[in-house]
């Protein structure tokens, strides 16, 4: 028996919308990234990694300590309004394009130099542990050396790119540029901040490398400065004796020897996996600035091996991207921003190893903090900074490789 619904019509204009059960259907490829989120969640961990461990590094210190009020959240309440600012300066700092940057490369550098110098007249730089590298801000200290480091990176990419046309000759492209370190070391180690100063001179002399310069200039390089690190060394009774000290801490453990052989029980402390976050002996009055020169034997401590290699394996990456960032900005033809790139990256790279090569004893004993992870205002922020204009880097590079404008 025929059914007596009506037959179903198809409406015209609508033939051939409806696709074939077999037709291959294709998929809108997903939009392309407009930021390096792996960058981005490593600068996190850094931070997170840093803001716990200095929390649980300073808060015997902070507890046993007139200057802190005996509150034990005083380091943790710092250390988190210094994160909050460098975020915020961070965040301004990636909205100006790295062109701007290029302009201003000497002016700020001229203005760190004079910043450097103002630290050393007296009731101006403030002297800490006879040391005088901060200047007084009232709420703050600011360290004029922090900030000479990111001023040298975008100092050195500029000169870089301005002398690329001579660069084959030595007295007018890299004699100026030796001249300057001269004078940049000079006021360093007047206060004195070796470590400072060995980071500046690898920013500039990586930079110089990285962008092309004679290859006859970096072999007397090789030469000269290992003679020039030996004659500073003796010339002064105070390094030396850090030499001593770091070759064997043993031999003088409750004088100069101290620091690096509590660093060294930290160490052993820790095994593969550590004692537990919060149970370190060491931060307990026995291993001084727990919380910033010497916060990586906290974590080894702590969090063991493991910990220790999660560390290092996040300022790897951190190296490796500023390096291949800085390789795609050249494959773009903009050097500045390459070398820029490359030299944050010589920075944290260098800076990183220093430190922690001096926690495990494997070099003397510097001044210098762990970046993105120790307490200090000063270096927290300038790292943020940092971060933000590699991360301006890579977002420019997406964006003149997809054809749009930056």
């Amino acid at each position: 028996m025929a059914s007596l619904a009506p037959a179903r019509s198809t409406p015209m204009g609508t033939r051939g919308l409806h696709p074939h059960p077999f037709a291959v259907r294709t998929r809108t490829p997903p939009p392309q990234a407009q930021y390096d989120n792996l960058l981005i969640w490593v600068f996190i961990a850094l931070l997170s990694i840093g803001l716990v461990m200095v929390y649980s590094s300073s808060i015997a210190t902070a507890e046993g300590s007139k200057f802190t009020a005996h509150q034990a959240t005083y380091y943790l309440t710092r250390h988190s309004m210094f994160i909050a600012v460098g975020l915020i300066a961070g965040v301004f700092a990636f909205q100006l394009p790295v062109q701007l940057w290029q302009t201003y490369a000497p002016y700020l550098f001229l203005a760190g130099s004079v910043l450097l110098l103002l630290v050393l007249i007296p009731h101006i730089g403030r002297e800490v542990n006879g040391s005088r590298r901060w200047l007084s801000l009232f709420v703050i200290n600011l360290q004029p050396s922090e900030l000479m480091k990111l001023f040298a990176v975008m100092y050195a990419a500029d000169y870089t790119v301005r002398k690329g046309a001579v660069a084959h000759l030595f007295i007018r492209a890299f004699m100026p540029m030796f001249v300057v370190m001269v004078v940049i070391g000079g006021l360093l180690l007047q206060e004195p901040d070796m470590g400072a100063f060995v980071v500046v001179l690898s920013i500039a002399i990586c930079t110089l490398w990285l962008g092309g310069f004679n290859v006859k200039v970096f072999g007397a390089l090789l030469v000269a400065l290992p003679l020039a690190f030996a004659a500073l060394i003796f010339s002064s009774p105070y390094r030396m004796q850090r030499v001593i000290g770091f070759m064997n801490p043993w031999a003088d453990p409750y004088g100069k020897g101290y620091q690096l052989s509590h660093a060294l029980i930290a160490f052993g402390r820790g095994e593969w996996f550590g004692v537990g976050l919060g149970a370190s002996v060491e931060k307990l009055f026995y291993l001084p600035e727990a919380h910033t020169d010497f916060l990586m034997a906290v974590i080894a401590e702590e969090l063991g091996l493991a910990g220790v290699v999660c560390v290092i394996l996040l300022f790897a990456l951190v190296v490796i991207r500023a390096f291949q960032i800085g390789r795609h900005a050249a494959f773009l033809e903009r050097n500045f921003s390459a070398l820029v790139a490359q030299g944050i990256g010589v920075w944290i790279g260098v800076q990183a190893t220093i430190n922690i090569g001096v926690n495990m004893g494997v070099l003397p004993t510097k001044g210098l903090t762990l970046p993105f992870l120790s307490f200090g205002g000063s270096g927290v922020v300038v790292n943020c900074i940092a971060a933000a204009v590699l991360l301006r880097v890579d977002y420019e590079n997406r964006r003149l490789a997809r054809g749009l404008p930056i």
